[in-house]
Order: structure tokens, then sequence, then C-alpha cells
């Protein structure tokens, strides 16, 4: 597996090279030298397993109250990953807690989307489960703005290209618990969680070594993928394919039904809601002019997240091109 998604060390003088090449060939690659501590990542699965564990009555007070709020619990069989592309499949089977930065709305623009990208979190009343979430959000966050210079650098931008584009980006961290008794009853055509695109910049992903996750192969092929331990996956998304002309990919994949316990923990790193994607110059020629018209971040995100869980095809731009589920 590490021949098909490999691994970058963050901390070599090589790193942008080796991020550029990966991204070209597969869209995924697997970091070290992210400098998480284990506690940090410990603390969290913990009181999401806590959470995970109560009763569906004590869970449904952290349901959010409309698709546009991307925060709290997200019950098995609510969402259908395959919609973001446009296409009809079964609910998913995964269940989800989804938390974002915490807000202050003295911020002018966390004041103008409290109603949407920046509502306040849904805590859950488990003792410890806040503290555990914002430290490791805080902490991934951290990593994904050490990532962006890195990405920058490799498209041969400056260091800071993203800063100004990130600095108010609505990240969300996702941790999706699958029981394992789900999976026994997949319908045809229904997974754990379905073939998708992300759908901003890049995640950076924690997952649990057991079979489940899939990646569209170079070959066309459907390849199962699991971190080496220690590691994080990290995959691009849809906007960072826009802005990179399709140099990089942003790979469909999904979770197949299993009857093993699996865990994980996305965290979608975001552009700013008003920043405008437009396809960089250093990815654009003649031979290979704009795919892409420009659009802005937070449109192309609220498009994707009413495709999936409102069960009808998403409006945004694909990046699939000739890749088809």
């Amino acid at each position: 597996m590490p021949d098909l998604v490999p691994v970058v060390d963050l901390a070599s003088a090589s790193a942008p090279d080796q991020v550029d090449a990966a991204c070209r060939e597969i869209g995924f690659f697997q970091i070290t030298g992210h400098a998480v501590p284990a506690d940090v990542v410990d603390a969290m699965l913990d009181a999401a397993g806590r959470f995970f564990d109560l009763p569906a009555e004590q869970k449904r007070p952290c349901r959010p109250p409309s698709p546009a709020i991307n925060r709290g619990w997200s019950p098995v069989g609510v969402e259908s990953l395959a919609y973001s592309l446009g296409v009809e499949a079964p609910p998913d089977l995964f269940e989800a807690f989804n938390t974002g930065h915490e807000v202050d709305y003295r911020d002018p623009v966390h004041a103008a989307h409290r109603d949407g990208f920046f509502a306040p979190n849904l805590w859950p009343d488990v003792p410890g489960f806040k503290d555990a979430f914002t430290t490791y959000f805080d902490t991934v966050a951290a990593l994904a703005h050490r990532l962006t210079a890195v990405v920058a650098r490799a498209l041969e931008m400056p260091d800071d290209f993203f800063a100004d584009k990130t600095d108010h980006s609505p990240d969300v961290l996702r941790v999706n618990w699958y029981r394992g008794e789900e999976g026994l009853a997949a319908v045809p055509g229904q997974q754990r969680m379905g073939a998708h695109t992300d759908y901003g910049v890049l995640t950076i992903l924690y997952a649990d070594v057991v079979p489940g996750l899939e990646i569209v192969a170079p070959s066309g092929e459907w390849v199962g993928v699991q971190p080496e331990p220690g590691c994080y996956l990290v995959n691009l998304g849809d906007l960072l394919a826009q802005w990179t002309n399709d140099r990089w990919r942003s790979t469909l994949h999904r979770v197949v039904p299993g009857d093993h316990f699996r865990r994980s923990a996305a965290f979608f790193h975001e552009a700013n809601a008003d920043a405008l994607v437009e396809v960089l110059p250093t990815c654009v020629t003649a031979e290979a002019p704009a795919r892409y018209a420009p659009v802005r971040a937070g449109d192309h995100l609220l498009a994707k997240l009413r495709g999936s869980r409102e069960l009808q095809p998403s409006t945004a731009a694909s990046t699939l091109g000739e890749r088809r589920l």
C-alpha cells in the first residue's frame, strides 16, 4: 500500500516534490512528522465512543436544525454521499459527529455566517467531550495550515498563497463510527459511506488500521487503503483540483460494507466562504487551458452538502472528468 499511497515526511526538504508527485498520480498520500500527540487522538476517540454508546434519545438533542448546519450528530441512514456527485444511491451506513471552530461573534465573518458555516457547536452532555474535541480540532487545524504551505510550494506559488484564503475557513471535524452490525444489513448498492470526492481544499484523516476505505487507483480499479501505523492519510478536495486545473486529483473514495468495528476522524480543511477559486497561473498553459470557471468556495461547499443531505443530485461542478462511479 505505501507504493500506491506514498508516505511523506513533512520535516523533509523534499516534501513539496513528494506531495506534487503523489497528487498528480493518486490524489492521496500519508504523512509522518505531523506532530499530533497520541494522547490527543486517544482522548478524542474515547470521548467519541462514550457519546456514540449513548441511546438515541440522549443523542437526539445534538441533531442540527437544517442541512446547512454542519454540526452535531448524524444518525445512521440519513445521508447518501453519492448524491454529492449527482448519483442516486441508498442511504449510507455510518454514524457521525461534526464540530467546527469555536465561534466568536465579535468576528464579523463568524457573525455573518452564524446560521450556516459558523453556527455554534452542538455539544453533548458527556464529561470531557468538548475539551477533547476542541483540543484535537485545534491541533489538526494547525497541521492543515502547515500542509497548505507545503502545497503552495509544490505548486510553485508563494508559501503563504493560501493564508488569506483560509484564515476564516469553515473547517469541520467529522468523526465517523461504524459499529459492524449495520454492515450486515446493507442492501444492493448500499455502502457504509458512498463513493464521493471531498469538497474543499484537503482532508486530514485519522483511521483505524482495519479494512473498509477504498479509493479509485490510476488503473480505474477500487483498491483498499489502510494507513501505516502512526500516519495520517491526506487527500485532496474538489477546490484544490479546480485550483490546479486537474494537475492534481480529487480522488473518488468510499467505505464498503463489513461486519467489523471501524473509526475514523476526517478533518476537512476548507477555503473561506468568500474565497474566489480560480485556476492557478502555474497550472494553465496553451495546451492545458483553464477547465473551470471561477467559483466562490462557500457556494461550492453548500451545494455539495445539500446534495448528500437532502438526497438530491448536487449542482456543484464535478472534478471527475472521465472518471465515473
